[in-house]
């Protein structure tokens, strides 16, 4: 029997060329494989952040694919001359990651407020600027696209040592879901992505030996993800055709972890 399945397929769900896509947060690891796999789909990269030689490494795999964009996540006026340049070089924002983020491992009784605002201003003020400024620029240039906010397995259940971390993302999670709700008359999908534990540089001063014992403990696939293993869920959220109807959701990608009681 001759199979009816037309050959480019997968290309037709989740191909993404001819889109553009602004990753805030791109020179990050976790941030770094989102901007792989945005580009191998066929997407052209903006990725955004403060370390260039980082974002270097990144847009060098891409060459004319690729862009890097100087700006902070946290400054608005940065965010508003990011759109300047989108438009100077004709490109939409067809595709929004809002990745940045920070952390720190700190006891409850001893987080000063300058943590504390330090913390939530990367983790949910930036991404709320960034859903604002480009999520306008979306709206003004009638572009049906894709929003997704790099959430956490803490934006689900808190974890200990990360207090202030666990409560800006589960803030994350709970405006993404508003903002779905939001802007979807404007045919612009919002979701989150709460990856597990990545070894990544804002994670790796709490990651103990004691810690991953515990860790390795309650994540039944037993071990850690390798960022590349975001793509698949990345691909969904960003892909019009694959993930058409999807708003407002959250994909876990923990191994498992979320899944576990005792």
């Amino acid at each position: 029997m001759t199979s009816k399945i037309p050959a480019d397929y997968l290309t037709q769900l989740f191909g993404l060329e001819g889109k553009t896509a602004v990753v805030i947060g791109g020179t990050g690891v976790l941030g770094g494989a989102i901007c792989d796999a945005l580009a191998a789909a066929g997407a052209y990269i903006y990725v955004v952040g403060r370390n260039e030689e980082a974002g270097k490494v990144v847009t060098d795999r891409w060459n004319d694919r690729a862009t890097f964009y100087k700006a902070d996540a946290t400054n608005r006026d940065e965010l508003q001359s990011l759109v300047a340049d989108l438009k100077a070089n004709d490109r939409k924002c067809d595709i929004l990651v809002n990745g940045a983020g920070t952390n720190s491992a700190t006891p409850f009784m001893e987080i000063t407020d300058e943590e504390w605002d330090r913390i939530f201003k990367v983790n949910l003020t930036g991404l709320r600027s960034a859903c604002q400024v480009l999520g306008q620029y979306m709206i003004d240039s009638e572009t049906p696209g894709a929003i997704i906010n790099v959430a956490s397995l803490t934006s689900i259940k808190p974890l200990s040592r990360v207090f202030t971390y666990s409560a800006s993302k589960a803030a994350v999670l709970n405006l993404t879901e508003n903002l779905a709700r939001e802007f979807a008359p404007q045919n612009i999908r919002v979701n989150a992505i709460s990856p597990g534990f990545f070894p990544a540089e804002q994670n790796r001063k709490v990651l103990t030996p004691d810690r991953v014992e515990s860790i390795m403990t309650h994540t039944p696939m037993d071990r850690f993800g390798d960022p590349e293993e975001l793509a698949g869920a990345i691909l969904l959220m960003a892909a019009n055709n694959a993930g058409g109807f999807l708003t407002g959701a959250n994909i876990v990608v923990d191994g498992g972890f979320n899944a576990m009681t005792i």
